[in-house]
């Protein structure tokens, strides 16, 4: 299948190749020239995630041979079979766990298989090195560098805001081993890091001196599709397991409730249901950092607002990236139109939609936001009620979730969970009433588990004997000198 750009709905390419270049030219993100049909999969009865992630896989990489074996060895090291799981909690509500891969956090579920995809490219387009640029707000940097340590042929660099990630987020980055990997805090937000990398990716002087060194540009972060395409798969997972198991029947709709920063997770659902995914309300759920919200409700995207640092780190995002590839779609893929707005949203940090585009939003979206103490109590009266501990953002979906419900939809609804709730120990401890002060992380975690009967994973314990082996931190106008120093030593 070709992809086109956002940008300029002219410039088309390969899904392959566009995964090699992570962003188009001028900045624009790659989407596919159409929508392809989830009936060309076929019957889904009794297939597993590896072989399901294979075929909607193959509707967009249709040059890539062995689909099903690049899947298989992609999920091989997860610690559920299911991959996915979901879980009933309540009558029609439903947790879909994406956290059972490496790093604890649902990134895995794409950048297990991102390398993967991007090493058949390379056999096929015989070109440089790729040189990953990674902007994380904790989850994806630890996922990337997972799924590229060592990988032939890659070097990654992944940047960090380095005040706004938990600790065993923190941890998990820079004890990362790995001959190509680089793991560097920035001094400012994830917001920083992610403009400071799309201006790389923006330079095609850079570009050019990066490739007189032997590499080409990539990137790992959901902007790239071949981040984005493999997360498409776990909502036809989910439906398929409701079908399974005769909670619904075949054709029902049914509701998603996603927490939401870059708005790819949820984007994803959304180009599930537009390949015919009976899905009724795609639910985004944000924490203070609302922006989302208001775009939703009121046609409205403003960056003229205050940045919070809250308990959902991965969700402190005021620059949703992915929301482009929405307003594509808003728009009918007029990239005059979209070009327009990603400029006004640069010069005044605003744009607008109306008529047609609003009425689509409130159609196909729900969006709400929870507060600190909103989510505290959702995680604890979730426990208590339900007997299932969540993390701070799969909190602040179950919360929105909860207002939602208020105006009287029975759909049955399956709440993304996007990560352990041993990645945030000392805010979980803390809803469920706990004062950690004065305790080490892994204190935390022994805690949690004693206090809720839960396993403390193989991936948080390992960490205590890990040593700290990247510890540089930068000024956030620094990355184009970090990229040079670390690809020159």
């Amino acid at each position: 299948m070709k992809l086109v750009s956002t940008r300029n709905n002219k410039v088309s390419m390969s899904a392959s190749l566009a995964t090699l270049k992570g962003i188009a030219p001028g900045g624009g993100l790659y989407v596919p020239e159409y929508f392809p049909s989830l009936n060309e999969i076929g019957d889904l009865a009794g297939v597993s995630y590896e072989k399901l992630a294979a075929k909607v896989l193959s509707l967009f990489f249709d040059d890539i041979a062995d689909m099903e074996l690049l899947t298989k060895k992609a999920y091989a090291n997860f610690d559920h079979d299911e991959r996915a799981p979901v879980k009933k909690i309540g009558d029609k509500e439903f947790v879909m766990e994406l956290w059972h891969g490496p790093t604890l956090a649902f990134k895995d579920m794409a950048l297990s298989v991102l390398p993967r995809l991007m090493r058949a490219a390379m056999a096929k387009d015989n070109g440089k090195d790729v040189l990953i640029l990674v902007a994380t707000s904790g989850d994806t940097g630890k996922a990337a560098l997972e799924g590229f340590c060592d990988v032939p042929g890659t070097r990654i660099i992944v940047f960090y805001p380095s005040e706004g990630v938990s600790d065993m987020q923190r941890l998990q980055m820079v004890t990362q081993g790995g001959g190509n990997t680089n793991v560097i805090g920035i001094k400012g937000n994830f917001d920083d890091a992610q403009t400071g990398v799309k201006q790389i990716f923006a330079d095609s002087e850079f570009a050019q001196l990066i490739g007189d060194k032997g590499y080409r540009l990539s990137s790992a972060n959901s902007i790239n599709f071949g981040r984005l395409a493999p997360q498409i798969a776990y909502y036809i997972w989910a439906y398929n397991e409701l079908v399974q198991r005769e909670e619904i029947a075949q054709g029902d709709k049914i509701n998603f409730v996603v927490p939401t920063g870059n708005f790819g997770n949820i984007l994803a659902a959304y180009y599930a249901k537009r390949m015919g995914l009976p899905i009724a309300k795609l639910i985004c759920a944000s924490n203070k950092n609302n922006v989302l919200t208001d775009f939703f409700n009121k046609g409205e995207y403003s960056l003229d607002r205050d940045f919070h640092k809250t308990m959902s780190p991965s969700m402190d995002i005021l620059i949703s990236s992915n929301l482009e590839r929405l307003l594509f779609e808003l728009v009918e893929r007029d990239s005059d139109k979209v070009n327009d707005m990603m400029s006004r949203l640069g010069s005044d940090s605003v744009y607008t939609i109306d008529g047609q585009a609003k009425a689509e939003l409130e159609e196909d979206f729900y969006a709400d936001w929870c507060s600190e103490a909103e989510t505290m109590a959702c995680i604890n009266e979730t426990l208590r009620d339900k007997g299932y501990l969540m993390d701070t953002h799969t909190a602040v979906a179950m919360g929105v979730y909860n207002k939602y419900k208020t105006g009287g939809d029975t759909t049955k609804t399956v709440i993304v969970s996007t990560a352990s709730p041993y990645k945030f120990p000392e805010d979980v401890l803390m809803s469920l009433g706990v004062d950690s002060a004065g305790m080490s992380v892994f204190e935390m975690s022994d805690e949690l588990s004693r206090l809720t009967g839960t396993k403390v994973p193989r991936q948080v314990a390992e960490l205590k004997t890990k040593a700290e082996l990247h510890t540089d931190v930068i000024e956030k106008t620094r990355l184009r000198n970090a990229v040079i120093g670390d690809i020159s030593k």
